[in-house]
């Protein structure tokens, strides 16, 4: 069954990064970063990228204390959320995002991904983390039943 993608988005003050869901919704793909200044600016390009690749559903990180409690950066992120809903029609939903930057840290450690481009793709690499951890949850699989 074909669907509209969804895409991942791992917000940060810098950079933000940016994955897809092929279009049955089982494989994560990063691609890339946005780097443009600004939390309007960034939910715009967001926003404009969902329109582009036809997403029906922006999964964006949650950051989430060990604890499972919301600390000063989840605030940020639902901030980000909420300038994000009115310049779409994607569906937004959170995932806790716990550890996917360290993973994408220790993914880049095993290919000796250093300095600048490391700093490029880290982003991208959690975004893809967290949308494939989506894909692969039982709360995507009921919203695709």
């Amino acid at each position: 069954m074909i669907r509209k993608r969804i895409m991942a988005v791992d917000y940060g003050d810098v950079r933000t990064g940016l994955a897809i869901s092929d279009p049955m919704g089982i494989l994560a793909s990063g691609i890339g970063y946005i780097s443009c200044g600004g939390m309007r600016n960034t939910a715009e390009r967001v926003a404009k990228e969902a329109d582009e690749r036809d997403v029906g559903t922006i999964v964006i990180g949650l950051p989430k204390n060990m604890n499972g409690s919301e600390g000063e950066r989840a605030a940020v992120v639902r901030a980000f959320a909420a300038l994000l809903a009115p310049l779409t029609s994607a569906e937004i939903v959170f995932f806790d995002e716990r550890l996917s930057t360290a993973a994408a840290h220790q993914l880049l450690n095993l290919t000796n991904t250093r300095g600048a481009k490391r700093k490029a793709r880290v982003d991208t690499l959690s975004a893809q983390i967290i949308l494939q951890n989506y894909l692969d949850s039982p709360a995507c699989q009921k919203q695709s039943e």
